[in-house]
């Protein structure tokens, strides 16, 4: 009897860590930018942007490099501004880079937007699902006359090589804020779907955005499109 309790426990703790995922991440240094992406390396990758901010990652499928890049514009509200931002996904191996999902961005033309860029506060690389593969969800907003509360936000969610997006606009007057989500969101992992609204309580809390007061639960019950009309 004791024997079978050990084998029953050693097969428990065999199934309990199997199933962990063995995610590793962190943000390169600009000395291991500078080494990995070299002016050739750019050039061959075609990233035309100042580079902001890399980070790599592993999983069940490999190494892989998050390239986020922008294109810096002289402005008087901020330190520095840029009006356009482009984000790359590479897997890497035998040193050779595949690109395996990008986006990219701009502020509206002829509008009170003056800069866009990533807000990395909210983000990082998970397996949320606990599948192996990691399952990134990006987030960058604009900045408009009124800072946060007049520019968009825009929470992006990659999942088995599928994105769906979150848009947000921004604005103080109740009847001027709106949000969309892709129909595709309501088919991700319950897991995801939480860090997605963790994400917006973050920036809510952290006064980075104000979304339509019945949010959680026109979430819930999986609408398109919502506001405050």
């Amino acid at each position: 009897m004791k024997r079978i309790l050990i084998l029953f426990f050693i097969l428990i703790y065999n199934f309990t860590f199997g199933q962990k995922s063995d995610i590793t991440s962190k943000q390169l240094s600009k000395q291991e930018i500078d080494s990995t992406f070299t002016d050739h390396i750019k050039a061959k990758l075609q990233l035309d942007y100042s580079i902001h901010k890399v980070y790599q990652y592993n999983d069940q499928a490999g190494m892989h490099f998050i390239v986020m890049t922008k294109n810096l514009t002289e402005c008087v509200e901020q330190d520095a501004c840029s009006d356009a931002i482009k984000a790359y996904c590479y897997t890497y191996k035998n040193d050779d880079f595949k690109l395996k999902w990008m986006f990219n961005d701009f502020i509206l033309p002829n509008s009170d937007e003056y800069s866009i860029s990533y807000w990395t506060k909210y983000f990082k690389i998970d397996d949320y699902d606990n599948d192996g593969f990691a399952d990134p969800i990006m987030v960058y907003g604009t900045f408009g006359m009124n800072d946060f509360y007049d520019g968009r936000i825009k929470i992006l969610i990659y999942y088995k090589n599928k994105k769906s997006v979150i848009r947000h606009q921004n604005a103080i007057h109740d009847d001027e804020r709106q949000t969309q989500i892709d129909k595709e969101f309501y088919e991700l992992p319950t897991t995801i779907k939480n860090r997605v609204t963790t994400i917006i309580e973050n920036i809510t809390e952290n006064d980075h955005g104000i979304f339509p007061s019945s949010w959680q639960k026109a979430m819930k019950n999986k609408t398109l499109k919502f506001d405050d009309y």
